[in-house]
């Protein structure tokens, strides 16, 4: 599980534990994801950097040798950068791709390739609600999980046949870390354990999509029905609503 220091992450790989799970988590801080093993004999840490695509495959080897196969992988991983809602920003633009997008590309390629090997295997990969549209203050970030939306219904059709399950998370507003510098209104904040729940009850399902709070994703589906002449303004209008009243 990537992600696995703080918010989500941290909350998920608990819960998996708590459920009998092995779980191997690995993140960029060290310190905290050593004091998440801390809590629970059944985590175990593996330290690094989603960006480093060396360590990534490093990982998935150490943890199977350590720990036996992967059967469920949670890539959970993410960076929003507030820096987006002053103006276009190229260098803010190209790192929220780099870690939100190739990061999990740096993690599915081991993964995939020691999965399809054994023909079996799980991995679900955190993309957002802001991926089904455009959002303004979000342009790189939403566009991102968009990438990983559709880099999932891809992987779904090509690795379903093969015996893998592949799923994609698109969480609303949950409160954790990233969510802490907003000063606009968050519509159905929820907080991380409820998060968490519904995160596990989905990874037990079939479903391809794990999308919550469910009025907030119905919103954002039904928008996507739109022609542009109407969506575009409503998004506009949303997101200036929810920054007065925020």
């Amino acid at each position: 599980m990537t992600g696995a220091s703080s918010g989500i992450g941290r909350a998920v790989a608990l819960r998996l534990a708590s459920q009998g799970f092995t779980v191997a988590v690995s993140a960029r801080r060290a310190a905290e994801l050593e004091g998440l093993a801390a809590e629970h004999e059944r985590i175990v840490s593996f330290p690094g950097d989603v960006v480093d695509r060396q360590r990534m495959a490093e990982i998935v080897k150490e943890a199977e040798a350590a720990l036996g196969p992967i059967v469920l992988a949670f890539l959970n991983h993410g960076v929003y950068f507030p820096a987006e809602r002053e103006g276009f920003d190229a260098d803010v633009a190209w790192r929220s791709f780099e870690v939100n997008v190739g990061g999990v590309i740096n993690c599915l390629a081991p993964l995939l390739a020691a999965m399809e090997a054994r023909g079996r295997g799980q991995i679900a990969i955190t993309a957002s609600l802001a991926g089904y549209g455009g959002v303004p203050g979000s342009m790189a970030y939403g566009a991102s999980k968009a990438a990983l939306i559709y880099m999932a219904e891809v992987l779904r059709m090509t690795y379903e046949p093969r015996g893998l399950k592949i799923q994609i998370v698109n969480p609303g507003f949950v409160a954790t870390q990233m969510t802490d510098y907003a000063d606009f209104d968050m519509p159905f904040l929820m907080s991380v354990q409820t998060a968490a729940d519904i995160i596990c009850k989905g990874l037990e399902a079939d479903r391809f999509e794990i999308a919550f709070p469910r009025r907030l994703a119905l919103f954002f589906k039904a928008a996507r029905l739109l022609p542009y002449p109407l969506l575009l303004p409503l998004m506009r209008r949303a997101a200036s609503r929810a920054q007065r009243e925020g």
